[in-house]
C-alpha cells in the first residue's frame, strides 16, 4: 500500500498509547475479535486512504465506537459500509472485518455518510475523533462509555497535527461533547452540528448543510 498520506496516518498513529487498560488502540492493538486480515496494518492502511484527498470539512466526533472504527479504523465508519463499498477512496470489502455473525452497522455512521452523499461532499470530507482511541468498559470490549478528562487528553496531539496537515479544512464538531473537547484545546472550528445519534439525524443533516 502506497498511498501518499501513510506517512501522516503513521505519524498520526504513533502519537496515541497502545495496551492500555479500557482504551483500544485500532491501529496497533490487536482485537480478539478482528477476522483474519484485519489487524492494526490493515486498519491503518484504510486510514490512510481516507486521508488521501484534499478537504475541505473535518468532521469530528468524540471517541470511537465497538460498531465503527474498533474494527474500520475510520471514525464514523462501519463494516457494513465498507463493505457496501460507498466510502471514497477505499474498495469494497471482499472479507470480513471482524468475527461477529453479521457484519457490524453503527446507526451513526449510516447517517453520516448518507448525509455526506446527499449533501455532494463525501469526497472532501475526514472523519476523525477528537480522541481516538476507542473506550470501553474492561468487562465487555463491544460497549462504549465516556472517556474521562485524562483520557481525552492523549488525542490532543493528534488532533493538532490532523488539522495542521489541512490548514483550509473546516473543523465541525459533531455533538456538544466534542465541541466542548474542541474548544478547550483551543482547536477553532467552523461550527457545530447535533450528533446524529438518538434521533439527531435530521438536525445533524440540516447544520451540516446550513454551515456550507
Amino acid at each position: 500500500m502506497n498511498s501518499p498520506k501513510l506517512s501522516l496516518a503513521r505519524n498520526l498513529v504513533e502519537t496515541l498509547p497502545s495496551g492500555v487498560s479500557g482504551l483500544f488502540n485500532p491501529w496497533q492493538d490487536r482485537c480478539p475479535h478482528d477476522a483474519a486480515g484485519n489487524g492494526p496494518a490493515e486498519k491503518l492502511n484504510r486510514l490512510a486512504l481516507h486521508l488521501d484527498c484534499d478537504p475541505e470539512f473535518i468532521l469530528a466526533g468524540e471517541a470511537p465506537g465497538y460498531q465503527g472504527c474498533r474494527y474500520s479504523g475510520i471514525a464514523f465508519t462501519s463494516e457494513r459500509l465498507l463493505g457496501e463499498g460507498v466510502i471514497p477512496r477505499i474498495p469494497a470489502l471482499t472479507g470480513r472485518l471482524s468475527t461477529r455473525r453479521l457484519p457490524f452497522s453503527e446507526p451513526s455512521a449510516t447517517i453520516v455518510w448518507k448525509t455526506l452523499h446527499r449533501l455532494g461532499i463525501e469526497k472532501r470530507t475526514i472523519l476523525w475523533n477528537a480522541m481516538q482511541l476507542h473506550p470501553y468498559r474492561p468487562d465487555n470490549l463491544w460497549s462504549n462509555r465516556t472517556p474521562t478528562p485524562s483520557e481525552i487528553s492523549l488525542g490532543e496531539p493528534a488532533l493538532r497535527m490532523l488539522t495542521a496537515a489541512f490548514p483550509d479544512a473546516k473543523i465541525v464538531a459533531v455533538g456538544k461533547k466534542s465541541e466542548g473537547l474542541l474548544h478547550e484545546m483551543g482547536i477553532r472550528t467552523a461550527g457545530s452540528v447535533r450528533h446524529p445519534a438518538n434521533g439527531g439525524a435530521t438536525q445533524f443533516s440540516a447544520g451540516l448543510r446550513d454551515l456550507m
